[in-house]
């Protein structure tokens, strides 16, 4: 219990050590660390998903889309303008319909299936994350990285105060059929624990209003609630414990994002409403 805790301590600590130095460095380590996240991610959901079905698109294929949505919304942002790599995954995703065709597989509904899904459900807001680091007041292709720093720190600290207060006064089970430890007491609790850390960024950023902060901190809570009890649910129906192995303490990919799938494309619409009519 010790040794795993320490493992899980020390991995988390370097994890997010290396999160935060790529994110506060500049554009090009935020671009490389989310890409290579990005690409694992994807990959790890198709091995997950081949653990319960007989899915025959390698995992390289949608890895392959994965990196070429990441590179594609990076350069449009940078200069505000479409990017010929988007023409690029739009023609590749179309390849890969095609292929099914003529591949004559068993399952090529199955297999198409997953390969989208793959694509919307993890590819998709890494992505976005790209509108999120770009994106600062009416100005783009600038690249600001307090959104997103504050985007996972948030993400992190409810979390934390999530568990923290489920785990002493949690009694009132918010969906035991998916996730039996989840509590609205520690919803609640996490929440309280994100708005303060709303209010510190807002001490350090004026780009948003205090009230616009704490909006910032709800959207994340909330999404993030739905985004990690999605990938529990996905767990649960595929009958595995973790996504995957590749964080020592942690599990895999998809274990340690699972609160910014959904959040990652809630904060980016959040945050071009804003950007809209900054006067909010």
């Amino acid at each position: 219990m010790t040794k795993n805790f320490i493992q899980r301590t020390l991995t988390g600590a370097l994890f997010a050590g290396l999160l935060i130095f790529c994110i506060l460095c500049n554009e090009y380590t935020f671009g490389a660390i989310f890409l290579l996240i990005s690409v694992l991610g994807v990959i790890e959901f198709h091995k997950l998903i081949s653990t319960k079905y007989e899915i025959e698109i390698h995992p390289v294929v949608p890895a392959i889309g994965a990196a070429l949505l990441f590179v594609s919304v990076y350069l449009t942002v940078i200069y505000f303008a479409f990017s010929v790599f988007l023409l690029v995954y739009v023609l590749f995703v179309s390849i890969v319909f095609i292929t099914e065709i003529f591949r004559k597989k068993k399952n090529p509904l199955l297999n198409l299936a997953f390969f989208a899904l793959g694509q919307i459900y993890v590819a998709l807001p890494f992505a976005l994350l790209n509108f999120i680091a770009f994106s600062q007041g009416s100005h783009y292709g600038y690249y600001n990285g307090i959104f997103v720093l504050a985007f996972f720190v948030i993400t992190w600290i409810y979390d934390t105060g999530a568990y923290v207060v489920g785990v002493s006064i949690g009694k009132h089970r918010m969906c035991e059929r998916i996730s039996p430890k989840k509590s609205w007491e520690g919803f609640f609790g996490g929440l309280v624990f994100a708005m303060g850390a709303a209010c510190v960024f807002a001490q350090f950023d004026t780009t948003l209003t205090l009230l616009q902060w704490l909006g910032f901190s709800l959207v994340i809570v909330v999404f993030g609630t739905f985004g990690d009890l999605s990938e529990s649910l996905l767990k649960r129906t595929l009958d595995v414990k973790d996504s995957g192995n590749i964080l020592p303490g942690h599990g895999g990919i998809l274990d340690r994002f699972d609160s910014i799938l959904f959040a990652a494309i809630a904060i980016c619409i959040y945050l071009q409403l804003l950007f809209t009519n900054i006067t909010l």
